[in-house]
Formats: structure tokens, sequence, C-alpha cells
């Protein structure tokens, strides 16, 4: 069955979003009496039947419903955004294709974007989870200041990936935790007092390899490490 987001399963009938209205009436072209599968990206997986169906609306009724757990390994990426979106919006794509359960963009001294409007990034982030049907979407903050960032109560083990002298543990580290935040900063890395600010608040020093590594790359083989583990 196709999959729908919902934001709010609630009632027993309702009405689709817009844009998942326009998939089904005009992509997919399904009609009266079909049935679908709808979930609201917070672990609730629905089976329903198209009840009614008009140009610009669909309304659905809900015959069966399950709340499915929250995974239990959790990872919370900080990533300082390209300059190019394109590339922004790969990782966030294939992040969430792949699993991760928060994505924090990060604005940092050398961050060459400054601004940030998140509206297409989480209809990549409802598009990327449906096609890969997970039905706890990944939460995206908006653009957040480093220093604000590493202040906030993190559960878990935090990481953080930079290109300065020290010692640092291996990317192998992250697959032993179940909850991780890992922290990439921008093609200028993060400046050595942005680093030695996060250590002090308890973050450890990570590296992703001997490659300097784009900031999309570098974020998504952290991701791709702590979901193969």
């Amino acid at each position: 069955m196709h999959l729908f987001y919902a934001p709010e399963l609630n009632t027993n009938d309702f009405s689709l979003p817009e844009e998942e209205t326009h998939h089904l009436i005009h992509v997919l072209r399904l009609s009266q009496g079909d049935k679908v599968e709808v979930t609201d990206g917070l672990g609730t997986l629905a089976v329903c039947e198209v009840a009614q169906i008009s140009k610009k609306s669909a309304f659905l009724k809900m015959l069966t419903s399950e709340n499915l757990p929250q995974p239990a390994r959790r990872l919370h990426m900080g990533i300082a955004p390209t300059k190019n979106m394109d590339r922004l919006e790969w990782f966030v794509e294939k992040a969430t294709e792949i699993g991760v359960c928060r994505i924090t963009p990060l604005l940092c001294k050398h961050s060459e974007r400054k601004v940030l409007n998140t509206d297409r990034l989480r209809k990549l982030v409802v598009a990327a989870a449906k096609q890969s049907r997970q039905f706890w979407f990944p939460t995206l903050d908006g653009l957040c200041p480093f220093d604000v960032f590493i202040h906030q109560e993190n559960s878990g083990i935090n990481y953080i990936a930079h290109c300065h002298p020290g010692p640092k543990e291996p990317l192998s580290s992250i697959t032993k935790e179940d909850v991780v935040s890992i922290l990439i900063g921008p093609e200028g890395d993060f400046n050595s007092a942005e680093v030695e600010m996060a250590m002090k608040r308890g973050f450890q020093s990570i590296s992703l390899g001997e490659s300097r590594l784009r900031t999309e790359t570098a974020a998504l083989v952290a991701v791709v490490a702590f979901n193969i583990s």
C-alpha cells in the first residue's frame, strides 16, 4: 500500500494535507474505496480507506491503527549549512533515508550560510521518510548558534569532528553507543575557540578518517557509521 503523511491522526475520519492530496489524486490516481497507509511521523501507522475524493480534497476513513516504538538507537546531527543548498538538501534526504533522529543546522564562526529557510528541507524529510518507510520522522530544527547548541542538555555521548591537532576518538566509538550527538563544522572547520568550548562542555573530539571531507560528506559518513553497527 502507498504511504501518506498526516500530522494529526486523532480522528477516524480526516482529510490529507494539500500536497499529500495532490499526490493521491493526480499522481497515483487512487479512487474511492482504495486502501492506503498513513503515518503522523510520530510512530502511528494507520490503514485507511479513501472515503471521498474531490478535485482538491481527499477524505480518509481509518480502519486500523497501531503505535510503533521509537528506535532505541538515536543519532542527533549538528551540521553547519553549506553555502550551496543542494549539498545540504542532499545530506538531509540521505540522512533521513539511512536513519537519524534529529538534525540541527549550526551557525558557526566560519559559516558561509548565515540564514536558512527550512521549509524545503522539512518537505525533503517527509518525502525521504515515507520513501524509506519510517514512521518516526527526524526532527529538523531551525538554524542554531553554535554556543547555544553546546550549552543545551544533550543526552547520551557528544562528539565534535574537527581537523585541529590533538587526540581524537576513532569513528568506531560512535557505534558503541545508543544515543549520540555529533557536530560537523563548515567548510572552514570549527575555529579553535569553538572546539575548546565544546570540549569544556563534555564533547569528545572524533576523527572521521585520514581524508579531509566536505561538510555534507563528513556528516553522512557519521550517519552511515552509526547505522551499520
